[in-house]
């Protein structure tokens, strides 16, 4: 069979505008791909270079293929199966900051760099004051004040010549938070105060919100993938169709970064906070609302449970009728949204295990669903029944005393055996008081605000309501949604 090499060996030759920190799977499928489309459909013309920052792994695949690769998006988009692939062009060169050192740093030399991406995982911004700056600092804020100041050097503190720093780590305000950590090492490193005025006045960090389901290289079908693309590629990387970046910044870059003339889902705002609220209450909180109990009706994936005419219909009730209504953004936008992730949740190349999305449930309810629960009683004056539901079952799903080494062992009504992952504390809690009668054990965990941060029995009605849901799930957790959803 042809390579990716035999189709598609050269790239224009494009200026490098964008520093990539972090070589995996989500940058390539959701901001190179991006990139790539804007270089095709507006004049931006821009190349990246990816800087691998870390020890672990290798970029022989991507001097093998001269950082060309294909994206393959698959899934439901506007009611259609999508199964759509893309040669990736936008990458000019893939370089180690260790190994290949001076090449990194002679980045920070080039006039047309404008842009920093990274994605160094959660503890990736992260502030280490004993971080050295003589070689390679070992962390990515390290790295990436060292960087600057040699930028800052280059070019004798021109204000023209600072970058546009775009961190999509997985973590509040990451923006704000690795502009903290690039000061302090400032003044950890005595770099000068007009070193840090330029920091401030120069450079913009902006915070970020991403969303794209990327499950990376496809091991287990890849000689299918290979036999639909008609190639080989070593670097073919596998994603979901929905995309949103969501970027805010106390500065007008959008004429910058023209992704609205290529047609991509990327949103400029000074506040980002409405749509991480957003994501988090109906995307993850739906999730956490319904798949403890649609596991113990008998259902194992998502896909199942969308399909499911009971759990599935629970699902989107909960979502349309106590999560959409209070979300702090537009309703049409937010319904939109919500139409978005039943798409996602159907996927047809995904099958998203609901026990994987069970693990740190107690932490995730109150996250993720707790929010919309306090709006609607706020708002309402009564607790809203199906995220009451919710919490039934998730004590339900935690119901149980024999905890082991590995986890709190349960089984459900048709005697599958499964295990609940939390942390130690959390299990030993419900393994402790999981044998009392239900009232009991419901006003036990209701009421423990190491959990909740509050006591949720202080709500009218809902100890009483939690009880008799969760009894009613015990003995069927079919009829137990029905229950609810005629009630």
């Amino acid at each position: 069979m042809k390579t990716i090499m035999d189709i598609k060996t050269e790239k224009q030759d494009r200026p490098i505008k964008v520093m990539q920190f972090g070589e995996g799977n989500f940058l390539r499928a959701f901001v190179d791909y991006m990139f790539d489309i804007l270089n095709e459909k507006t004049d931006f013309n821009g190349s990246i270079a990816i800087v691998k920052p870390i020890d672990f792994g290798n970029l022989q695949s991507f001097k093998d293929q001269n950082s060309i690769y294909t994206v393959v998006l698959r899934g439901r988009e506007k009611g259609e199966v999508l199964n759509d692939s893309r040669i990736i062009t936008s990458v000019n060169k893939a370089i180690d900051a260790k190994e290949d050192y001076d090449e990194y740093m002679a980045l920070a030399k080039l006039s047309s760099l404008r842009f920093v991406v990274s994605n160094t995982t959660e503890a990736g911004i992260t502030l280490d004051k004993n971080d050295n700056f003589e070689g390679l600092p070992k962390t990515y804020p390290g790295k990436l004040t060292k960087f600057l100041y040699e930028r800052f050097n280059a070019f004798d503190g021109d204000k023209d010549k600072g970058l546009i720093i775009l961190p999509v780590e997985l973590i509040d305000f990451n923006g704000r938070k690795l502009k903290e950590c690039v000061l302090a090492l400032c003044d950890a490193w005595n770099l000068g105060e007009d070193f840090k005025a330029w920091l401030n006045d120069a450079n913009v960090f902006c915070s970020t919100l991403v969303d794209r389901i990327v499950t990376g290289y496809p091991r287990n079908e890849i000689d299918k993938i290979y036999e639909e693309l008609g190639y080989t590629d070593k670097l073919v990387d596998v994603g979901e169709p929905f995309a949103l970046w969501v970027i805010e910044s106390d500065k007008d870059i959008k004429g910058e970064l023209p992704f609205d003339k290529a047609g991509l889902p990327v949103v400029f705002t000074d506040n980002v906070k409405p749509y991480k609220d957003r994501k988090v209450r109906v995307l993850n909180g739906a999730h956490t609302a319904s798949v403890l109990v649609s596991y113990l009706g008998g259902i194992n994936i998502v896909r199942d449970m969308m399909h499911s005419e009971i759990f599935g219909k629970m699902t989107r009730n909960i979502v349309d009728k106590e999560i959409v209504p209070l979300v702090p953004l537009p309703i049409d936008d937010v319904k939109k949204f919500a139409e978005s992730v039943y798409e996602r949740f159907d996927n047809p190349f995904i099958d998203h295990e609901l026990l994987s999305i069970s693990l740190n449930s107690v932490s995730k309810w109150t996250a993720r669903v707790l929010p919309s629960f306090k709006d609607n009683y706020n708002k309402n004056g009564e607790i809203p029944k199906l995220l009451t539901f919710s919490f039934a079952g998730l004590l339900a799903f935690y119901c149980s005393s024999d905890l082991r080494e590995d986890g709190l062992y349960s089984k459900r009504n048709d005697g599958t055996q499964y295990v609940v992952h939390d942390n130690s504390d959390v299990l030993k809690f419900f393994a402790d008081n999981a044998k009392k009668p239900e009232e009991e054990y419901v006003k036990a965990v209701a009421s423990n605000t190491d959990f909740w941060g509050e006591d949720m029995t202080k709500y009218v009605g809902f100890t009483d309501a939690v009880t008799n849901y969760l009894t009613k799930i015990k003995v069927d957790p079919k009829s137990a949604v029905k229950y609810v959803l005629e009630d």
